[in-house]
């Protein structure tokens, strides 16, 4: 049987496309099975259109991860936090993308393609994709999240 671990929804804009054709060769032949929702090019679209792809894949559990890219990470974040069962974290560097799955049990990782390395995020998803939920004290916490309080 497959390991679900090992499915991740994978989505960029042109900013991102660079750095998510990267980790897509590098996760694809570790044995990742990756789905690309694209896009498939440098040339200019609209961030939401890939990342909501790759949102509601989580959020209705096709996939348990994530990886979402633009420019600064910030509007892919976004678009995907509107997911009530996607916790999303932008993440430049390592220790991060670390933390917010021990802490947070962050189910997508959005990077900055714009302002990270390509090893760092290597590193960064690597963590991500490997790295589990400590519970306690944290799982408190993650289950207020989507509590509204007016």
């Amino acid at each position: 049987m497959w390991d679900k671990t090992k499915t991740v929804a994978l989505a960029s804009d042109h900013a991102g496309y660079e750095l998510k054709a990267f980790l897509f060769r590098i996760l694809t032949s570790e044995g990742y099975l990756i789905h690309n929702y694209g896009t498939d090019s440098t040339a200019s679209v609209d961030y939401p259109d890939f990342a909501h792809l790759a949102g509601k894949s989580v959020n209705d559990g096709e996939f348990s991860r994530g990886i979402v890219i633009c420019g600064s990470g910030n509007g892919v974040n976004m678009v995907v936090n509107k997911y009530p069962e996607v916790r999303s974290a932008l993440c430049w560097n390592s220790e991060q993308a670390e933390l917010t799955r021990r802490h947070n049990n962050a189910n997508i990782i959005a990077l900055p393609g714009r302002f990270i390395d390509f090893d760092e995020a290597l590193k960064a998803v690597k963590l991500f994709l490997n790295t589990d939920f400590e519970g306690g004290r944290h799982e408190t916490r993650v289950n207020k999240i989507n509590k509204i309080r007016i």
